[in-house]
């Protein structure tokens, strides 16, 4: 089975919220709400296809320094097998703006488990809601 490497972030404004974003039509999982992040590139690692994610999908920038390492989801799916560490990041330069028709949400952690979410993202929400 494929491994698929997926960079994830937990966008968290002053207020405690968190941002996600819901998959827009046409692409697979459409409809569930998620982390932003994407797919790391060759040669890229998981922090540089995040700030590279957050500026092509949200218009914003961040850096290394700004990523946190939270914890990671390894999932199956029927055609592949997703890994996906997931970073904290609280500092940004830019306003969020959602680029690439999707549409975006800041939740308290605690409403989080009410958005229907990929399964991968599932296991992450109480690691989460534990660390804010």
């Amino acid at each position: 089975m494929k491994v698929v490497l997926v960079s994830a972030v937990a966008l968290v404004d002053v207020d405690g919220r968190v941002l996600i974003a819901q998959r827009p039509e046409g692409k697979s999982m459409a409809g569930l709400w998620e982390f932003p992040g994407g797919k790391v590139e060759p040669g890229e690692t998981p922090e540089a296809a995040l700030i590279r994610e957050l500026h092509e999908e949200l218009g914003i920038n961040t850096w290394e320094s700004c990523l946190a390492p939270l914890t990671f989801a390894s999932h199956s799916y029927e055609s592949f097998h997703l890994l996906m560490p997931l970073y904290i990041c609280r500092k940004w330069e830019g306003t969020v703006v959602p680029r690439e028709g999707q549409t975006i949400k800041w939740a308290h952690v605690r409403e989080l488990s009410k958005y229907p979410m990929p399964a991968a993202d599932l296991p992450l929400i109480p690691i989460l809601r534990d660390w804010l």
